[in-house]
């Protein structure tokens, strides 16, 4: 059973950066999460929840959404078994609870990457505030 822990979140200004981090746990160094897919999604409040940003097959494949491209960038360290997000530019719009997820039966394409009941393993959220 996969453990995810997010961190990194904070109330930061408008215009600042953040990096959140997801922590994985529960899986073995062959794990078919490691070739599944891992993604953050947020839920801003009174929102429904939103993928933003996906890394499948390793790190062969990264999905963005439109609305996030330019200033977010999803990375993996498979030695720290961390799962990162960096958010540059952040707007007010940013706020919400972020979520790391991770699938490894996923297949990406055609948007499904973005879907939220594509996913299994949730962690249980780092909030981000994006004050003007």
């Amino acid at each position: 059973q996969v453990q995810l822990v997010e961190s990194g979140g904070g109330s930061v200004q408008a215009g600042g950066s953040l990096t959140l981090s997801c922590a994985v746990s529960g899986v073995t160094a062959n794990s078919d999460y490691k070739r599944g897919c891992m993604a953050w999604f947020r839920q801003p409040p009174g929102k429904e929840r939103e993928g933003v940003a996906a890394i499948c097959a390793g790190s062969e494949l990264i999905f963005l959404a439109e609305s996030v491209k330019g200033r977010f960038t999803i990375s993996r360290d498979n030695t720290k078994a961390t799962l990162y997000l960096r958010i540059n530019s952040l707007n007010p719009e940013d706020t919400a609870m972020y979520y790391c997820a991770a699938e490894p039966y996923l297949t990406p394409w055609g948007g499904r990457w973005s879907v939220a009941s594509a996913y299994n393993g949730w962690g249980q959220g780092t909030q981000v505030t994006v004050s003007s």
